[in-house]
């Protein structure tokens, strides 16, 4: 007998959805979907896509399907190793994504076909590069008729590029309160002024945005919009996609952005540290690791290049933006580095908190680095060591954590600007209360400093 667990991702698309069936993924196409599925792999599209990068493969599955009233057939796409969300992607991320997206678009058309949907959360970062998952976007394209994804590529792409170019790298966040994309009135109300000066702005945003005004305050039905032919059709595409291309943002300015230039460690210390991180990571022989608080991912590398997949997740949006874009440059493909703030990760959202899954629901990961990062949480966040210990111990099976204590320069300069009111933080609280969460496996003093490296390894209860 078959267990099915549906997932909440794809409940609201009527040509198929997502499931897991003893631990493997599989997507059902439905009945309605039929003829557009025979059509995506019939007219090159699908083996193209897949030759090139953009979509992900699949193998059709011979199995009972999930719900056989409206299913038709089913799928077993190739998993990605790790789902992340447009509002943990860094500025280039997006536009990479956002660019993906058109390109995909516009070599559809060609194979008469069309992304019926432009949802940036089809879209996944997998060995480096934005990568299409859902192979039930497409559809026959109809002659004369406007591109329906039209509106949601500016709402998903181009409205947050504008606002975090233009306006500020922050705005990243009006993601969590709009997950259809952030509305075109919005974003022109938000836009500088300047913005209008940008063709590409005026047209697919600010006017866009009026005209979507005017159809709301319409109390009969519109008149019907002129044919489209293909060569105009594809001409709109190409304007959103040179307007995009054009939209940039130069990570500077930032508290972490330039953190390993200006850290207090010498050069043996830091060989030192990374030469026992390394001997920790090769030990444990992980298959995932995700990094917090990894800055640019100097230490990330230590796993993502012995071909560990890792994530890299730090709070600052300048250092996550060098990250990948040190990624691109040297071709990695087992490094994913995300905006993430671990005082406020990223909830469960959505229908019923179902569609967008939590940082802790996207885990455990094999292995958590945690390197300079507990007297940032301890002192800089008001963040008890048992509460630290227990987020850590719900998403990893073995640590890599670094104690920096009170006397370290680092600690001294948080506690310039605030009263010093944490005589409970000291390396034996720290032992207590991670032993209660841990089994402490190896410690190692870091060189010319007065931290301290652990090992541990997740107790199995609480």
């Amino acid at each position: 007998m078959t267990s099915d667990e549906f997932l909440g991702s794809s409940f609201r698309d009527p040509s198929g959805f997502v499931f897991r069936r003893d631990g493997n993924l599989l997507r059902q196409v439905n009945q309605s979907y039929q003829q557009d599925y025979l059509a995506l792999m019939d007219s090159g599209l699908y083996r193209q896509a897949v030759e090139d990068g953009w979509l992900i493969p699949h193998q059709e599955v011979d199995s009972p399907l999930a719900d056989p009233n409206s299913g038709w057939r089913l799928i077993r796409p190739l998993p990605v190793s790790f789902i992340s969300y447009p509002y943990e992607w860094c500025f280039s991320q997006l536009k990479d994504a956002a660019l993906a997206t058109l390109a995909i678009q516009k070599k559809a058309l060609q194979h008469g076909m069309s992304l019926k949907d432009a949802s940036a959360y089809n879209l996944q970062f997998d060995h480096g590069r934005p990568i299409l998952i859902d192979t039930l976007s497409f559809e026959r394209y109809t002659p004369g008729q406007p591109w329906p994804a039209y509106g949601q590529a500016c709402r998903h792409f181009l409205a947050p590029l504008a606002l975090m170019s233009l306006r500020d790298i922050r705005l990243q966040q009006l993601w969590l309160a709009n997950l259809d994309g952030i509305p075109l009135d919005l974003a022109a109300k938000l836009l500088p002024a300047r913005s209008r000066l940008r063709l590409s702005l005026l047209v697919h945003l600010h006017w866009h945005a009026k005209m979507q005004r005017a159809k709301d305050a319409a109390a009969e039905k519109p008149p019907p919009s002129a044919e489209l032919g293909i060569t105009q059709l594809t001409g709109i595409i190409d304007n959103l996609e040179s307007g995009i291309a054009r939209l940039n943002w130069k990570p500077a300015g930032t508290e972490w952005a330039d953190y390993y230039q200006e850290s207090n460690y010498s050069p043996t210390a830091m060989d030192q540290k990374k030469s026992v991180v390394a001997q920790f990571i090769d030990t444990i022989a992980p298959k995932s690791v995700w990094d917090l608080g990894a800055n640019t991912g100097e230490f990330s590398r230590l796993a993502s290049d012995r071909g560990i997949f890792t994530v890299a997740f730090d709070k600052d949006p300048a250092a996550v933006e060098k990250n990948y874009l040190l990624v691109k440059e040297r071709g990695e493909k087992n490094l994913l580095p995300l905006v993430m703030d671990l005082t406020n990760p990223s909830p469960a959202l959505g229908w019923s908190h179902q569609e967008r899954f939590s940082l802790v629901e996207r885990g455990p990961a094999d292995l958590v680095l945690a390197l300079a990062l507990i007297h940032h949480l301890a002192i800089g966040d008001n963040v008890p060591f048992d509460r630290v210990a227990k987020f850590l111990h719900r998403i990893g099976r073995n640590l890599i954590i670094e104690f920096v204590p009170q006397k370290d320069p680092q600690v001294r300069r948080l506690l310039v600007v605030r009263k010093d009111i944490f005589a409970d933080y000291t390396q034996t609280a720290f032992e207590t209360e991670f032993g209660r969460y841990f089994t402490i496996r190896r410690r190692e003093p870091i060189l010319q400093t007065p931290r301290t490296l652990y090992w541990m390894s997740r107790k199995e209860t609480e």
